[in-house]
Formats: structure tokens, C-alpha cells, sequence
């Protein structure tokens, strides 16, 4: 469930859908939230489907165990995926972590077909290779008479295999999709259309997962099978889902660039100025909540409300605006020709919402998260 459709969106950054684990091999890594539900439906599988004869404490530390395992094996998979991306020089900037696998943000013009297939080759072995590693331990460990954790152990290695069997379903975000968007890629000439379609599948499959489970649960009264079919789909429709959003910017924002969707650089601020006339004479009168910082023609930095709460009230009138403000050598500019879509990308991966835009190194003008995102709606409803 590799995807590589460009951009984040709205709902990966305001809604809080992914809690950041911090960066591995330069990438930075996102837990989607799913995986708390997914956590305590395997602690429960475990605690249910082992011999009552073990105690309930000893159970709940098995499922617990077994949840973490569970989490490594996904993470060994999806790391090994990104090993292999990077190695063929794809530069990977994030990687969320769904129950099933990960949506890494890949720009489209880093990847092709062959790649695309490359990748989701090795999601499935890497799976399967998994699933014969704690196979292998469990036989192991029986043997030698270790049953408790060779029966986590066998379960784990079940677990992996069904994944294995899962992830050939043709939807995004799986392998399947991956395989199926590799071949519609490469009849139709169109990546877009072709990542449209496979989300469209992905979204259709969790949606029949769902109905199934509902089904289970209401004609043959097995819960379990029921909420696991049920949940399946859940995820499975909040990665397609993630996974289609991703792949909006590019196809409406196509052909802008930073020059067309850029706004006025606004009034240009000394960085002598204290932050207390700031406020006063520019804050409280604009309502603006962001100043580029020049000094004669060259750009110093940028101050936000941001910069500004971080002093205290009494402070301001005595504050330089040039220590508190983000210096340039921090700030990400851009130039008037650099796609707008890529511009959303950058933003979202950085958490930020402004973005200079200079030439022959001077300001002409800003380009703010809000401006995009209010084009990407715009245009979306236009159907442009």
C-alpha cells in the first residue's frame, strides 16, 4: 500500500488524521490513527482466541505483544519499500503508516511505470518474507517447547500472510492497485486519470468490506468476522480516500505557477522596527498576520503572529523585529515559473503557510497556503 501520488492535502495537515513519529533514512515518518483501533482489535483477538486455561493478564501481555510485533512488521515492510525507492533515486519526503501499509508522498515526476511496479513487487515479498520469518521462529520454538510465544508467533505469521493475500485486491492503496494504476499508466499515457481510477476501486472494495462485515454481523451473528471485515474496509477506505485527495492538487493546479497565484508582497517591514509599532501601526490596522522583512532591496526574513505571541505583551516596544523574525536562511522562496502544485507539496511536508516568491532576488510577491487551497476548491468545483 505504497502510494506515490503527489502532494499532501488539507485533511493530512488540519485535520490531524496522523501523529508524526520523527524520521528515518531522511523520511519523515506519520502514524495514521487507525492504528489505535487497530492496536486494540488485536489485543482483543488475542485475549479471546487463546486458551482460557492461560490467565487473562498473561493474554492481555501477549496482545499487546502481538500488536507491537504486528506494528514492526508493517513498518519493516513499508522501510524496506522506501530502501528500495530511495536506492533508485526517488526521493521520498513522508510516509504515513496505515494498518496495512503506507502513502509516502513521492512528486510524479520522480516516478514511472516500471518503478511503480518495482515497488509493489517488493511490498509483496517483503510481506511474505515476514509472514516465513515468524513461520520459521514458530517452528522453532515449538520444538523446543516454547508454546505460549509459538503460538503468537504462528498467529503473527497468519496475520502476514493474509496481508500478503490482501494486498493484491486492485484498489489504492494497495500492491494490487499499484500493479493495476502500472498498467492503466502505461495504456492510457495518463498518470492522473490512471490514480483516479485505482482510488475510485480502493474506495469501492473498502466499501464492499464494509457491507460484508455488516452482513456477518446481522445474518450469521459472528462479531468478530464481522467487525474485521467491517474494519478492513474502514481502512482500507480512509487510504483510498487519502490517497485520491493527494492526487487533486496536481490534476486542478496543473499549469499554475507561483507567478499566477502569488498575492502582492504587502508592506515591507525594517528589521528595526519593534515588534510594538508593528502591531500597532500594521496588525491592528491590516489585520495581516504575516511581514516580509527587507533591509534597502535584500530579503531579511519573514515575522509571523506566530514570532509575535512568542514575547511577552510588556516586551514588544523594546523587541527588534529582527530577533524574533524567521531569517532568510531558514525560509523557503521560490520562483515566479515553480509550480503551484509543487509549492502545496512543500507547504504541507514543512508546515508552513507562506512562501516568498523573489526574482533577480528580490520579493514580488507571496504565495500563502489559504490561496492555494482556496484554488484547489474553486477549481474542483469548476471541474478545471
Amino acid at each position: 500500500m505504497h502510494n506515490t501520488v503527489l502532494g499532501h492535502t488539507i485533511m493530512e495537515v488540519k485535520m490531524g488524521t496522523a501523529a508524526n513519529l520523527g524520521r528515518i533514512f531522511g523520511i519523515r515518518l506519520k502514524l495514521h490513527y487507525t492504528w489505535l483501533v487497530a492496536l486494540l482489535l488485536i489485543t482483543a483477538t488475542i485475549v479471546t482466541q487463546f486458551p482460557e486455561a492461560y490467565p487473562l493478564w498473561q493474554r492481555i501481555v501477549l496482545g499487546i505483544a502481538a500488536s507491537l510485533l504486528f506494528f514492526a512488521s508493517v513498518g519493516i515492510r513499508e522501510l524496506v519499500v522506501s530502501f528500495v525507492a530511495l536506492s533508485k533515486g526517488v526521493p521520498l519526503r513522508s510516509l504515513t503508516l496505515f494498518v496495512f501499509g503506507g502513502v509516502s508522498q513521492i512528486a510524479r515526476e520522480a516516478t514511472f511505470p516500471i518503478l511503480e511496479l518495482l515497488m509493489a513487487v517488493t511490498g509483496l515479498l517483503s510481506t511474505l518474507i515476514i509472514a516465513g520469518v515468524f513461520s520459521g521462529v514458530h517452528l522453532i520454538l515449538a520444538g523446543a517447547g516454547s508454546i505460549i510465544i509459538a503460538g503468537l508467533l504462528q498467529w503473527l505469521a497468519f496475520i502476514n500472510f493474509m496481508l500478503f493475500l490482501f494486498h493484491f485486491i486492485p484498489g489504492f492503496p494497495l500492491d494490487g492497485g499499484r500493479i493495476l494504476r502500472t498498467i492503466l499508466w502505461r495504456a492510457t499515457g495518463n498518470y492522473d486519470r490512471a490514480t483516479r481510477t485505482v482510488c475510485w476501486s480502493g474506495r469501492g472494495i473498502g466499501l464492499l468490506f464494509i457491507v460484508g462485515g455488516i452482513l456477518v454481523l446481522i445474518l450469521a451473528h459472528q462479531w468478530f468476522v464481522g467487525l474485521l471485515l467491517a474494519f478492513m474496509g474502514w481502512v482500507l477506505q480512509s487510504a483510498a480516500a487519502q490517497s485520491r485527495r493527494q492526487a487533486v492538487p496536481r490534476e486542478v493546479l496543473q499549469g499554475i505557477t507561483a507567478r499566477d497565484i502569488m498575492t502582492g508582497e504587502g508592506p515591507l517591514i525594517n528589521p528595526q522596527l519593534s515588534l510594538g509599532q508593528l502591531v500597532r501601526d500594521y496588525v491592528l490596522v491590516t489585520g495581516r498576520r504575516y511581514f516580509i522583512v527587507v533591509e534597502e532591496v535584500g530579503l531579511q526574513g519573514m515575522v509571523t503572529m506566530r514570532d509575535i505571541k512568542k514575547i511577552p505583551k510588556e516586551r514588544w516596544d523594546s523587541t527588534r523585529i529582527g530577533k524574533v523574525m524567521t531569517p532568510r536562511s531558514e525560509l523557503k522562496t521560490a520562483h515566479p515559473q515553480k509550480s503551484a502544485a509543487s509549492l502545496l507539496e512543500q507547504m504541507d511536508e514543512l508546515g508552513i503557510s507562506q512562501i516568498p516568491v523573489l526574482e533577480k532576488d528580490k520579493v514580488i510577491g507571496i504565495v500563502t497556503r489559504d490561496s492555494l487551497n482556496y484554488l484547489v476548491k474553486t477549481r474542483t468545483k469548476l471541474r478545471m
